[in-house]
């Protein structure tokens, strides 16, 4: 006699989820944003501060100020993401999962924009009227680990340093960090403190502005051997992030995969640092 238990009929879900992960770009807000560039490489073009003079005789000759142009290079990467289902898979699987698909995508290239945003703050960038000329990060910029994570007097260190450049007060300001530096936070005396709560948004676990910095938390900030992490200060203008294109996503048929359905999501875009003395690198242990 057969077992009823063969009868039973093995229930799945008809929806599929996406798992814990960053959704969007966080940076890309946070920074100058340009679109519509073409070509390989877009050129930003700069003006430096003047000086004036003194008229210190009657009918003197005018003193013209000296040109100070400058020039930044943006080079375009095309960054894509692609997914093929086929169509015994979907069969198997009892539901059409090209719609979570395309938004697991999408946040897969909203991460590769923050990766380049990230790495462009610290990395080299280029000058001059061609872009030919390397500038470095400015090391008195960076802030040393110091053998402690995030406190009070690094962020004030830092915003020291954009008001000694006479970066604008009026500008926004933003401080990337990781979930352990706003930990370091909440557990600093001046931040408990109801004199200084002014982060009550992140003690409820989201973030908000102190010392006129708008905190944007990402775990996508670059670590060394020694567990320091690479905290991000910076004026929203000392950032830029350059589109060809806005994201595009499509989806098809492949003849030459029976017919096997694609997903397809890409954009091309490029980041580079715009000027040095609006950004600041804070070293934090994770120790």
């Amino acid at each position: 006699m057969a077992n009823i238990t063969t009868a039973f009929v093995k229930q799945f879900g008809d929806t599929l989820y996406l798992l814990s992960q960053q959704k969007e770009s966080r940076l890309s807000n946070a920074v100058m944003v340009e679109n519509g560039a073409y070509g390989e490489e877009a050129y930003f073009d700069q003006y430096n501060a003047d000086t004036a003079n003194e008229k210190v005789a009657r009918h003197a000759n005018v003193e013209y100020a000296v040109d100070d142009y400058a020039r930044r290079r943006v080079s375009f990467i095309d960054v894509y993401w692609a997914k093929l289902i086929d169509k015994e898979d979907q069969l198997s699987m009892l539901l059409d999962p090209t719609s979570t698909l395309l938004r697991a995508g999408a946040a897969a290239i909203g991460r590769k924009i923050d990766d380049k945003i990230i790495a462009a703050f610290s990395g080299t960038a280029y000058t001059g009227k061609a872009g030919g000329t390397s500038t470095t990060f400015t090391a008195a910029n960076q802030i040393a680990v110091g053998g402690a994570g995030l406190t009070i007097a690094k962020l004030l260190s830092a915003k020291e340093l954009l008001d000694a450049a006479d970066v604008d007060p009026d500008e926004e300001r933003f401080c990337a960090v990781s979930a352990k530096q706003v930990t370091n936070l909440l557990n600093t005396t001046e931040v408990k403190s109801a004199d200084y709560n002014t982060v009550k948004a992140l003690v409820q676990g989201q973030i908000d502005t102190f010392l006129g910095f708008k905190f944007i938390r990402t775990e996508r900030l670059a670590t060394d051997d020694s567990d320091s992490r690479m905290c991000l200060a910076w004026a929203k203008s000392g950032m830029l992030l350059a589109k060809r294109n806005e994201m595009n996503a499509k989806i098809d048929e492949i003849p030459t995969k029976h017919y096997a359905k694609q997903v397809y999501a890409a954009i091309s875009c490029g980041a580079t640092r715009m000027e040095e003395a609006k950004c600041v690198e804070i070293y934090c242990s994770e120790a």
